[in-house]
């Protein structure tokens, strides 16, 4: 009873001031902006049969993707600074609309490479006006709506990418792609009706561009020691998510469909795991929260190449999702340390690093998967997330 008294106070503090319709506003449009990038892991079979991609140009697709969505940080935080979160996160729905259409028509593998890096870099807006404009609507609860934003992204993930395959193998895999189009634009509404707008004049142009205090914000130890957990943390799951399918269908013999369901699951216990994150960040900390959530990471993972069958990838399935709530709890840390009127063009700076370093995992992890060491290869991940245990051990305060 007291957990089900908590989880009521906690909506009621988000619905509290009428805040409720601009959480549901924003939380859609990260669902649809998430989502529809992870529908490209889930028809990556697809692409390679339909553009004739070997494992590693499929990785760079997904690098292109993930590298373009980086290099739209920082351009974002500073745009967030100067306009303002409310017309950015408008602009980032539209622009990802306009760009779905160019990979639904893409008759090419060089168009589908453009088109995939337009729609990152559309995206990529979203990415720090949602965190940036839930700080100023949610001083108080901010890793709790934070937390609830970024569930509904898993949310949207559980749904979109087996969606995306069945519609992918009943009909075409632009059909998958094209369906979101319509749903952008439906978010832009929302946010445009709900949103607030800003109440005080937005930081000027020439202040958002001057980035000579960025660099010292980032070296600040606490802001440099977070950039570092959330890269490798990027690194984890660019892999993870970017070949868990192709894994289980190229090396477990699972088909299509039980390979795109299980992706699909490992995203619906996030809609759980990042509101649990983000509340135990709120009333605990950070240390003890990352330690948990990383080492049974790591012991999933280094798990994963010895399991067989089906039923067995389940509750590895539920064990590997616990990283989804490290995000929510770095994220949010770092939000609060970052000074005010630059707070965009910061938090934009810092994802442009450990988003970009991360994008380069997919293309180098599919190198190494094609030359047979497939398995090997996820152990050296299950190691990397063993380091950030150890690095979160003796360097993270409570």
């Amino acid at each position: 009873m007291r957990y089900i008294s908590t989880a009521k106070q906690a909506i009621a503090d988000l619905r509290g001031g009428g805040r409720g319709k601009a959480l549901l506003a924003v939380a859609f449009g990260w669902f649809l902006s998430i989502s529809v990038r992870m529908i490209y892991p889930a028809l990556l079979p697809h692409l390679r049969d339909a553009y004739g991609l070997t494992l590693t140009t499929a990785g760079l697709l997904l690098t292109v993707l993930w590298v373009a969505y980086a290099c739209g940080q920082l351009p974002g935080g500073i745009l967030a600074d100067w306009v303002g979160e409310r017309l950015l996160l408008i602009a980032s729905s539209l622009s990802a609309a306009t760009m779905l259409v160019l990979v639904v028509v893409a008759n090419s593998s060089l168009v589908l490479f453009g088109a995939t890096a337009l729609f990152g870099l559309g995206t990529a807006l979203y990415g720090v006006s949602r965190f940036t404009i839930l700080n100023e609507i949610y001083p108080d609860q901010l890793g709790t709506a934070t937390g609830v934003t970024l569930a509904a992204g898993d949310l949207g993930n559980a749904i979109m990418p087996p969606a995306a395959g069945f519609i992918a193998v009943t009909v075409a895999w632009q059909y998958s792609f094209g369906a979101a189009v319509p749903l952008f634009v439906f978010a832009a509404i929302g946010l445009w009706a709900t949103l607030p707008r800003p109440e005080s004049a937005t930081t000027s142009l020439s202040e958002s561009l001057a980035l000579d205090g960025v660099v010292s914000t980032l070296l600040r130890p606490n802001v440099l020691r977070g950039t570092v957990l959330l890269m490798l943390w990027s690194v984890i799951m660019q892999v993870f998510i970017g070949f868990y399918p192709t894994y289980l269908i190229d090396e477990k013999g699972l088909s299509a469909t039980v390979a795109t369901v299980l992706f699909g699951f490992f995203f619906a216990l996030g809609i759980l795991m990042k509101p649990i994150a983000g509340r135990a960040y709120d009333r605990i900390g950070v240390q003890f929260p990352l330690l948990v959530i990383m080492g049974v990471t790591s012991i999933a993972l280094g798990a994963l190449p010895f399991v067989e069958g089906v039923w067995l990838f389940v509750p590895l399935t539920v064990l590997v999702s616990s990283v989804l709530g490290f995000e929510t709890i770095v994220i949010s840390d770092l939000t609060r340390r970052l000074p005010d009127g630059t707070r965009g063009t910061n938090l934009g700076a810092l994802r442009t690093v450990y988003i970009g370093l991360g994008a380069l995992s997919p293309v180098l992890f599919g190198a190494v998967a094609d030359r047979g060491y497939f398995d090997q290869a996820f152990l050296g991940v299950a190691g990397l997330a063993g380091v950030v245990v150890l690095i979160v051990l003796v360097s993270v305060e409570y």
